[in-house]
């Protein structure tokens, strides 16, 4: 028995608390950035506006069936004569069915891995080994935004697009509710990045979402954000801005050189 407790100490202290989880796999490249633009997502032109248009597609188990969207991670290829070691920060756009690589970049972030001068020579490899982490999202001039999308009609069907969430987290909830109303209505993940409901409180309109935090879930308030005359297309500021930063069990941690 005091052997078992000590083998399960051993296996429960390998696993570390960490906000910088390192992973290793291959990386590929698109040579247009249309197929991230147009990815499951579902971010369209707006993908570009996100991380600087350096922008990725990533396998399901970073996906998360869409709770993954607008991730950022942070991916630098692992051979020292080519790539740099800062690596490039890019923001997940897509799923990318491919298991033969974590992730597919677009150009422009695939080649901003490489040291100075390289940049044709790691294009010409096509795939690379690399290593990544999950790191924060920052919109300082932006708040979390919702998109109301075309599909909406309303009063009877909302459709949103959650834009610029920052920090290192996940929504994994949203709610409606009329603005100085507590009768809240649940959305449901239509696909990627976009939440529905037909169930359409009047007036003007309040959310909250559930947010990975630590190890948990927490709630964030945002008191007034569609106006009782929302547009189809319009884009509206939560006035929040999220800093939360989940944790997950991994090993090895990042040490902090990168």
């Amino acid at each position: 028995m005091a052997h078992f407790l000590c083998l399960l100490f051993l296996l429960l202290s390998s696993a570390t608390a960490c906000d910088r989880c390192l992973h290793r796999s291959k990386t590929a490249y698109f040579s247009s950035d249309a197929p991230l633009s147009s990815g499951a997502c579902g971010y369209g032109s707006l993908a570009l506006s996100l991380g600087g248009g350096r922008l990725a597609a990533a396998v399901s188990s970073l996906y998360k069936q869409g709770a993954g969207c607008g991730a950022c991670f942070q991916i630098r290829c692992k051979d020292p004569k080519l790539c740099s070691s800062t690596g490039t920060k890019v923001t997940l756009t897509d799923l990318n069915l491919n298991n033969q690589t974590d992730f597919v970049l677009s150009s422009r972030a695939f080649m901003a891995m490489a040291n100075q001068g390289m940049v044709r020579d790691v294009l010409k490899l096509g795939i690379v080994d690399v290593e990544y982490k999950r790191i924060p999202c920052e919109y300082k001039n932006q708040n979390l935004s919702v998109r109301v999308e075309d599909s909406s009609s309303n009063p009877n069907y909302l459709a949103i697009k959650l834009l610029y969430q920052g920090g290192q987290t996940e929504v994994t909830a949203i709610d409606v509710a009329q603005v100085g109303s507590s009768n809240w209505s649940f959305m449901s993940r239509n696909y990627g990045a976009v939440w529905d409901t037909s169930r359409v409180p009047s007036g003007a309109l309040q959310f909250r979402f559930v947010v990975t935090s630590g190890y948990d879930g927490k709630w964030i308030w945002a008191k007034s954000v569609l106006p009782a005359d929302w547009k189809t297309g319009q884009i509206y500021d939560s006035g929040l801005q999220i800093t939360d930063i989940a944790q997950e069990g991994c090993s090895p941690c990042d040490d902090g050189n990168w």
